[in-house]
């Protein structure tokens, strides 16, 4: 059987865009602009020639901005997977983990009244991050984990894959102190094509 070729959007905000280095095709269209290496969906479709991961990140957008274009940006494609990376810039912003978690809860429904399996991520961290922060991103990916688990979705630390091994609250690398420099941004499409690999198997064996 030759590979299965398979659609998916990345959804979200700078860290699925690939800020600093490229602008999204969303930020700068048709095709995006920079260096498409700094981008995970560019690692994705390296690993697997079969996938198109269509890259609908934009820069600097809240959980709420990100829902409302859900239907705009993901239903319509009809993909088979949709990863959702969001809430980084509501906490940047001061705002705690509670309202994220409800946006993420509506997307996930979102994604799963649609036919589309949502791939639940974890927020990164930022080198920049007050105590406050930081707290609010590691009860966000709690909660993240868990509430996939719930729900039978997949999930993708992509924290623990951009993290620095002696202080998680960092990035392992960084241009700017927000963001994951390019050896990150493929760190993140590994994890997500382990997971997405992950579950088609699961469904393949059914």
């Amino acid at each position: 059987m030759p590979p299965r070729r398979v659609t998916i959007v990345g959804l979200g905000d700078s860290t699925t865009a690939g800020t600093p280095a490229f602008l999204s095709p969303l930020e700068a269209p048709p095709n995006g602009e920079g260096n498409p290496e700094s981008q995970y969906a560019h690692w994705m479709e390296r690993a697997h020639a079969e996938w198109i991961v269509l890259n609908r990140g934009i820069n600097g957008q809240t959980a709420g901005e990100i829902r409302a274009r859900f239907e705009r940006d993901v239903v319509r494609a009809k993909p088979a997977y949709v990863i959702i990376l969001a809430g980084v810039n509501d906490i940047f912003g001061g705002g705690g983990a509670e309202a994220v978690e409800r946006e993420l809860a509506m997307m996930y429904a979102d994604a799963l009244d649609s036919a589309i399996v949502p791939v639940a991520a974890s927020v990164l961290p930022y080198d920049q991050a007050t105590p406050q922060a930081t707290a609010a991103i590691f009860t966000l990916n709690m909660w993240i984990e868990s509430f996939a688990k719930v729900l039978d979705i997949p999930f993708a630390d992509t924290h623990a894959a951009v993290a620095a091994a002696n202080a998680p609250h960092r990035l392992c690398g960084s241009p700017d102190g927000l963001h994951p420099d390019v050896d990150g941004y493929r760190r993140m499409g590994d994890v997500l094509a382990r997971t997405i690999e992950v579950h088609l198997a699961r469904l393949a064996s059914q």
